[in-house]
C-alpha cells in the first residue's frame, strides 16, 4: 500500500544526526517524520563520551564549517545545562597544538597553549539528557516519530518525495555502502572522585586512546577505536586497560567503584556523505552518514547541508 504523504519529507534514523537533520527541516517548515527502529536511548548517540571536538573525521575543508555550526548551537543550550544536558566545561587536549589544528581552531574562544597540551573550554554533552531534549523539541516543532524498521529505502521513497538517509552504520546495507564500518568504542564509567575537567590523549595511529569526561553520572572513562569490530558486549581486560591508562594520569580513579560499561560502534567512512541522488520516479534520496566519531561535533552543520540538498524538490510545500 502507497501511504505517499505530498508534501512530507521522510528522516530514516533516529541518532544524532537524524534528530538533528529532522529538527532543522521542521524549523525551515517543511512536514517530517522521523523512522527509527530504536528508541532514541536507544542508538549508538546515547552511548557516546560526546566533547564536542573535530576528531578522525574527514574531508577536513568541510569539517571545519560543520562543526563551528554545531559550535553555536552547543554554546546557546548551554546556559540551560540541567534542560539540554550540554556545559562548557575547561580541559586539555594531551599532545595537541594550535599550530597543527586547521583554520576552524581561530573561531574557537580560548584555545591555548599549555605545558601540558591544548587547553580549552568546549561543550561536553551528557547524551541521554541532550538526545532526550532534542526529541521533545522536534515534537513541538511537529516531527512525527515513527517507530520503523527500515528494510529497504526504497520503503521511504515510496511513502514521500524526499527521504534523508540518516542511518549511520545501516547505511552499509540499506544504500548499500560497503566503504561505511564499525569503528568500536568501550567506555566504562566510575564514581567521580572529584574531577571537574575533562582530559584527552589521542594517538590517531592506534586503536587505544586515553580520556575522562565528567558527567552528571559519574566519570566517563575512555576509551577504543577499534576498526571492524562488531562486538556489542564489554570486554573486561579492555576495561582494565582503559581504567589503567585514565589512572596513570589521575591516580584516584584507579579506587573508584566501577558503575557501568559502554560499548557503541562509531559509522565511520573515508569521507562524510552529503549527497542528493533523484531517482528514476523523481523523487529524491539525499544522504546524511559516515560521521564516525564526531557525529555529535558536525551534526548541525551536516543536518543544515543536508537540509539545503532538500529544498526545490517537486512536491514540497514552501
Amino acid at each position: 500500500m502507497n501511504s505517499d504523504v505530498s508534501g512530507e519529507v521522510i528522516v530514516v534514523g533516529g541518532g544524532v544526526i537524524g534528530m538533528s537533520t529532522a529538527l532543522t527541516l521542521a524549523e525551515r517548515g517543511r512536514r517530517v517524520r522521523l523512522w527509527s527502529r530504536d528508541p532514541v536511548d536507544r542508538t549508538t548517540s546515547a552511548v557516546a563520551g560526546a566533547l564536542w571536538w573535530p576528531y578522525r573525521i574527514d574531508p577536513v575543508e568541510r569539517v571545519g564549517p560543520w562543526s563551528l555550526r554545531s559550535l553555536r548551537r552547543y554554546e546557546e543550550w548551554a546556559a540551560r545545562p540541567d534542560e539540554t544536558g550540554v556545559r562548557m566545561v575547561e580541559g586539555v587536549h594531551a599532545g595537541t597544538r594550535l599550530a597543527g589544528l586547521g583554520t576552524w581552531a581561530a573561531a574557537v574562544t580560548g584555545l591555548r597553549d599549555t605545558s601540558r597540551g591544548l587547553a580549552a573550554r568546549l561543550p561536553l554533552l551528557d547524551m541521554p539528557v541532550h538526545l532526550r531534549l532534542l526529541r521533545e523539541e522536534a515534537e513541538r516543532a511537529g516531527v512525527v516519530m515513527e517507530a520503523r524498521t527500515v528494510t529497504s529505502l526504497d520503503e521511504a521513497l515510496a511513502a514521500a518525495p524526499a527521504v534523508v538517509n540518516c542511518t549511520g552504520l545501516g547505511a552499509r546495507e540499506l544504500v548499500p555502502d560497503l566503504s561505511v564500518r564499525p569503528v568500536r568504542g568501550q567506555l566504562v564509567v566510575v564514581r567521580n572522585p572529584g574531577v571537574r575537567h575533562w582530559y584527552v590523549s589521542a594517538d590517531e595511529g592506534s586503536d587505544a586512546t586515553t580520556y575522562f569526561f565528567p558527567q552528571p553520572g559519574g566519570l566517563i572513562l575512555g576509551g577504543t577505536a577499534e576498526e571492524d569490530d562488531w562486538s556489542l558486549e564489554p570486554d573486561p581486560a579492555v576495561a582494565a586497560a582503559i581504567v589503567r591508562r585514565c589512572a596513570a594520569v589521575r591516580p584516584e580513579i584507579a579506587a573508584m567503584r566501577v558503575l557501568g560499561h559502554r560499548v557503541g560502534l562509531r559509522p565511520a567512512r573515508p569521507t562524510v556523505r552529503i549527497e542528493r541522488e533523484v531517482t528514476a520516479t523523481g523523487r529524491v534520496l539525499v544522504h546524511n552518514y559516515g560521521h564516525g566519531g564526531a557525529g555529535v561535533t558536525v551534526a548541525w552543520g551536516c543536518a543544515e547541508e543536508a537540509a539545503g540538498l532538500v529544498e526545490g524538490v517537486a512536491g514540497l510545500d514552501a
